[in-house]
């Protein structure tokens, strides 16, 4: 028996993302000025012209693979191109895309999924049997795709398609926050025996025209889209991986998009005239990483002191220049199900001094791995150490292997720069909270914790899973080890003529980056 189906879920606040992905250089060039000069009103929506978008890229190992995509170009590509069962809404709740709807088993095993009526770019429609290949390619054991621990609770060997617009879906365990794997990044959908990608053919609203690898790629509006035709006639992609290159290209008319630009530089250009800048508010989380399994911070005492010293306000002040909001020590702000009734922590010197002694740390020197592979990482752990100063402790800031900071600082060390961008709260808790998470960067391991996540997902009652999440972040509020002090501001710029670029959605989320809504004035 099957639950009543799930078609829209509930939307409110903003949510959030960023990732974290090196690039390599590449030079943006061949594109000159066309079309109508900027500081033309975008107004109302219109067809036509050609939008040009200038992203940092990864060089000659980018990819049009969508379940390959990692850096922020490839993700925009990948949803111009190819769509998912579903999506992230602003606050990070689920939204339907591909699917039409889909209906649990009352036991949460199997989920009956029905697809809309939508068709590839070479006509074929989109049938269960297309969904049913991409997650057997993205799980397969011998490759590493992104989406592959999402997916991994599918027994794909007793799933099945119904008929060609409906599939059943068996887990190998309760999930009652499946639709979340649906929306995972990289869960796109491709043709059945899709393998290569040099001319991609997918379900989305742009079909590819022409790509020279780590330089450009040209796409055209697929009209036969099911969510509605594109406003724009042609799509390019450009590569330019300094935010400087980006800005003066977008200045001189040769781009009309410049992904990922500096509060300094919106600062600068706000009230000249030739850029709009759109701001996406809470995008990335700003974090410390305390590892809770040895000294010095498996001392609880120790881990609130850290708490209590804290200045969130002046890290936003300075490390963010305002372009931000202070965090409370837990993941989501803004995000469904996010414990926002726990009250804001604020410095408390007197109380941290306290702790300090309490813990026989006075005078401790604790070494803070960081590295510059995230905006204002060094620059945190500077101000951080300063402030520790203040009660008895001597934070050392320790530069890293830029290219390989994210491996180390799992099993290493004992305290690490994070950062983080947009994703469910319950998939942040599995992935790295839990104690057999894979990227568990605070190696936190609590199995009344554990239980608690396995409370929530097993549970078809969202009353209970929202008691469930507010019981965990207040544990990791009062004892964890993640000391997360801000939600940075994500910052992209356009031409006064570009409309439609949306405010409400942040990188990685369904409406970031998503050039079928926006037009050329």
């Amino acid at each position: 028996m099957f639950h009543q189906s799930v078609a829209v879920p509930r939307v409110s606040r903003r949510g959030l993302l960023g990732g974290a992905a090196a690039v390599s250089a590449a030079l943006l060039t061949g594109c000159g000025p066309s079309g109508d000069p900027a500081g033309t009103s975008a107004g109302q929506p219109r067809r036509g012209g050609r939008l040009r978008a200038a992203f940092a890229g990864g060089g000659v190992n980018e990819t049009l693979d969508p379940h390959l995509a990692n850096l922020f170009n490839e993700a925009s590509r990948a949803k111009a191109m190819f769509d998912k069962l579903a999506d992230y809404g602003p606050d990070v709740s689920i939204q339907p895309r591909l699917a039409e709807r889909w209906e649990p088993s009352s036991d949460l095993t199997r989920w009956r999924i029905t697809l809309r009526q939508a068709t590839f770019h070479d006509g074929r429609p989109v049938r269960a049997a297309d969904v049913l290949y991409s997650y057997a390619r993205i799980t397969d054991p011998k490759r590493a795709f992104r989406a592959k621990a999402s997916l991994d609770l599918l027994d794909l060997p007793n799933s099945r398609a119904v008929d060609e617009r409906t599939l059943e879906l068996v887990l190998k365990r309760p999930f009652a926050e499946f639709p979340n794997a649906l929306a995972a990044f990289g869960a796109y959908i491709v043709p059945q025996d899709a393998d290569s990608f040099e001319r991609p053919v997918g379900s989305g609203p742009f079909t590819f025209d022409s790509w020279q690898p780590g330089r450009s790629l040209l796409l055209k509006r697929y009209d036969g889209y099911w969510e509605g035709a594109a406003h724009l006639d042609e799509l390019e992609y450009l590569i330019s991986n300094e935010e400087s290159a980006r800005v003066n290209a977008l200045l001189a008319g040769q781009v009309d998009y410049a992904h990922d630009i500096t509060p300094t530089t919106a600062r600068t250009h706000a009230d000249g005239g030739r850029m709009a800048v759109t701001r996406m508010p809470n995008s990335t989380m700003q974090s410390l990483a305390m590892k809770v399994d040895r000294p010095p911070f498996d001392n609880r005492d120790l881990r609130e002191a850290m708490f209590l010293l804290t200045d969130r306000q002046q890290l936003v002040d300075t490390v963010l220049a305002g372009s931000g909001q202070v965090g409370n020590d837990l993941f989501g702000k803004g995000y469904q199900y996010y414990a926002d009734d726990i009250p804001q922590r604020t410095p408390d010197l007197d109380r941290a001094r306290f702790l300090v002694d309490k813990a026989g740390a006075k005078g401790l020197r604790i070494p803070l791995d960081t590295a510059s592979v995230a905006s204002g990482f060094v620059e945190a752990a500077s101000v951080l150490a300063e402030q520790a100063k203040q009660v008895g402790l001597v934070i050392e800031p320790a530069l890293g292997n830029k290219d390989t900071y994210w491996k180390d600082i799992l099993n290493s060390g004992v305290l690490a720069s994070y950062r983080s961008g947009a994703m469910p709260i319950e998939t942040h808790i599995s992935q790295r909270l839990l104690t057999n998470s894979t990227t568990n960067a605070t190696r936190w391991a609590r199995p009344e914790f554990d239980a608690l996540y396995t409370k929530a997902v097993s549970s078809a009652d969202e009353a209970t899973r929202r008691q469930a999440y507010g019981d965990m972040q207040r544990t990791l509020h009062a004892e964890g080890g993640f000391l997360i002090w801000g939600f940075a501001d994500f910052l992209v710029a356009t031409a006064p003529r570009v409309g439609g670029v949306s405010a409400d959605a942040p990188a990685n989320t369904l409406d970031w980056a998503r050039f079928d809504k926006v037009w050329l004035g």
